[in-house]
């Protein structure tokens, strides 16, 4: 349940109480009900999106009731600056989730009865609005506002209008961080969905809908740059020091991770940080866009190249949605660490189900719509793309 934290709270102690009581989700070895996911063909960003979305959401329960009298939040994935780009390719044909499906995703959801609706990202190194961020990268923000009457442009990446961040517990204590400090806007919103691209990770092997929830953890609390004592209004550092390589904590006012002798490789640690962000802030809605994007890497500073696996995915469990979305990926979502796409991680999605997130054995899985078979796009190859890492793989080789 997500709390308010004030900084005198924290240091009084009460943060370590709450993480030491959270119980219930990680508790239980049992398995969770299987939900379908939804897979569908789509060739573009034209008319045929609403149709085809609108379908994919009656396949997995409908959206109604998931929205309907709801403050919906979704959190789309903007990574990197609106100055990097591929090639000459624009941002929402490669990196960047494109503002046509959340547009699309929009109006369904106020045709559903969705009382107001949340577009949140964390920009990088900037409290400006989205607006502004998508401006910067020469798409139309209208494309996400105007699809609706109540929509709002949220960025996260900071206070805002509240006087503190809400702390969001991970139950069980987690397996790095036992809470994090998020922007109110996650904890005001009645269903929270993630709308995301269908890429490649350098870190983490694929980035889906559990992985941009990353994005959710404000840099001006965890980034680099920040003071011990206090967090930053603007922060101009990513997140590498506290989360990538442990060489640091975050401000006092956030929780520090559970154990700091625990390996300080990026293989190890961010995958363990995917499941605690999700488990902590747990997700209604998954979307995930593969019309047009990028396959090698997340984003154009590790290499990569464009491709049209011309296909969506949703779903209502992320674990189960990420599954079927790694294997039309081409990928085995159960794979042990050393083998694509885990190539140099350990398998985030595997440690979710083991945690008792969902499903990531697509066998498993109700898959509604067009079967994998038919709509795998094999990202494997574009892997040789990617630029070579300074990072030796996980796990580290001793000297």
């Amino acid at each position: 349940m997500p709390l308010r934290l004030t900084r005198r709270e924290f240091l009084a102690g009460s943060a370590a109480a709450a993480a030491v009581a959270a119980g219930g989700r990680w508790s239980s070895a049992a398995s969770p009900t299987p939900t379908p996911v939804s897979v569908a063909r789509c060739d573009s960003y034209g008319p045929e999106l609403v149709p085809t979305l609108d379908r994919m959401f009656d396949q997995i329960g409908g959206l109604g009731r998931l929205v309907k009298g709801k403050t919906v939040a979704i959190k789309i994935n903007l990574t990197g600056s609106p100055t990097h780009r591929l090639r000459n390719h624009p941002h929402d044909l490669a990196h960047w989730t494109h503002p046509r499906v959340v547009g699309a995703v929009v109006h369904l959801m106020d045709r559903a009865g969705a009382r107001r609706i949340r577009v949140l990202e964390s920009p990088y190194g900037t409290k400006n609005p989205l607006e502004e961020y998508l401006f910067r990268a020469g798409l139309d923000p209208d494309l996400i506002t105007g699809a609706g009457p109540r929509v709002e442009l949220v960025n996260t990446n900071w206070l805002g209008e509240a006087k503190e961040y809400d702390r969001f517990d991970v139950p069980g204590g987690g397996l790095l961080f036992p809470s994090f400090l998020l922007n109110h806007a996650f904890t005001e919103c009645d269903t929270f969905v993630s709308l995301t691209k269908l890429k490649d990770h350098s870190t983490t092997g694929i980035t889906l809908s559990m992985k941009n929830c990353f994005g959710n953890i404000p840099t001006t609390v965890y980034g680099g740059d920040v003071p011990e004592d206090e967090p930053l209004e603007v922060s101009m550092s990513g997140r590498g020091q506290v989360f990538h390589r442990g060489s640091r904590q975050p401000c006092r006012i956030a929780a520090p991770e559970v154990d700091p002798s625990s390996p300080r490789h990026e293989g190890y640690r961010i995958p363990r940080v995917v499941v605690d962000i999700c488990a902590a802030r747990p997700l209604d809605l998954q979307i995930i866009d593969g019309i047009s994007t990028m396959g090698g890497s997340e984003g154009p500073w590790g290499g990569g190249e464009l491709c049209e696996p011309k296909v969506l995915v949703a779903g209502t469990n992320c674990v189960s949605t990420d599954a079927v979305a790694a294997a039309v990926m081409g990928y085995d979502p159960t794979a042990t660490q050393g083998t694509l796409p885990f190539d140099l991680c350990d398998n985030h999605l595997d440690l979710a189900a083991k945690a008792g997130l969902g499903i990531n054995d697509p066998d498993q899985v109700e898959v509604a719509g067009v079967p994998i078979r038919e709509a795998r796009f094999d990202f494997g190859p574009l892997v040789r793309s990617r630029y070579p890492r300074a990072v030796p793989p996980y796990p580290s080789q001793p000297d």
